[in-house]
């Protein structure tokens, strides 16, 4: 995907998730987190916003820890969060396409990177708000669910930190049926290979898990259950998916 097509996705998706979270109130619980309300991935989603446009308008080549929230809640924090998405999107729109700066795996552009990133950031925290709002999701086209799939398999499950492991080496096939992508997720003791396209069929599968983008996207991302996509083969992936594949975000 172009980087002007998730710049755009970003601007949409903090505007509804703003709007969810105003909906539901701040103290509303969360359940696609339990243990969070809304005000946790409103002020979550801020911190990591300015955090990111940190790199993008200070250039900085490591890594930097992002700066403490201010304590806010109600207004004053939907306040906060939407000049932070504001300044991201904002420094993004207006960033030198060769920009440089540290970004969180490995990336030729880093422009394109924190975009892409910080849209599917804004994405699943808005499923959050949403899902304590109530109410139907705001749909996510095909490409954009395969975007995000890719990010999570190829990228965050690529390093060092992921948990998803096996004692002996196993196979994970993840196939979005509303289009041609599918992975192979070769696990190990080491972290996680993934393969994409036509590669991925050469290695069978200890287990397939099928569904539309739009139904994979949030359920690799433990936002909705894993078992309401379609399974075949060793239903053990689920729980080794489930408690070992959160993302550590910095």
């Amino acid at each position: 995907m172009e980087t002007t097509e998730h710049l755009t996705a970003l601007t949409a998706e903090g505007h509804a998730l703003a709007r969810a979270a105003r909906e539901a109130g701040t103290d509303t619980p969360v359940p696609t987190c339990p243990g969070w309300r809304v005000r946790d991935p409103l002020e979550h989603t801020s911190m990591v916003h300015r955090w990111a446009t940190a790199f993008v308008v200070d250039g900085h080549r490591t890594y930097r820890p992002a700066a403490d929230e201010p304590e806010l809640d109600g207004e004053a924090l939907l306040d906060r969060f939407t000049e932070g998405h504001r300044l991201l999107v904002d420094a993004l729109r207006t960033a030198p396409d060769g920009l440089e700066c540290w970004t969180v795996f490995p990336s030729q552009a880093p422009l394109a990177f924190w975009a892409r990133r910080q849209a599917h950031e804004t994405r699943i925290h808005r499923v959050d708000a949403e899902s304590a709002r109530g109410g139907p999701l705001t749909p996510v086209t095909p490409p954009h669910a395969v975007d995000g799939i890719d990010e999570l398999l190829a990228g965050f499950h690529a390093r060092a930190k992921s948990r998803v492991r096996t004692e002996s080496p196993r196979t994970l096939r993840v196939r979005a049926v509303d289009t041609d992508a599918v992975w192979t997720v070769r696990l190990s003791a080491d972290p996680p290979l993934t393969v994409r396209g036509a590669a991925a069929l050469e290695t069978p599968a200890d287990c397939t898990l099928s569904g539309t983008a739009e139904e994979l996207y949030p359920g690799l991302w433990n936002r909705v259950p894993l078992s309401s996509v379609g399974l075949s083969g060793d239903p053990g992936f689920v729980a080794l998916w489930e408690e070992n594949s959160a993302v550590v975000w910095s």
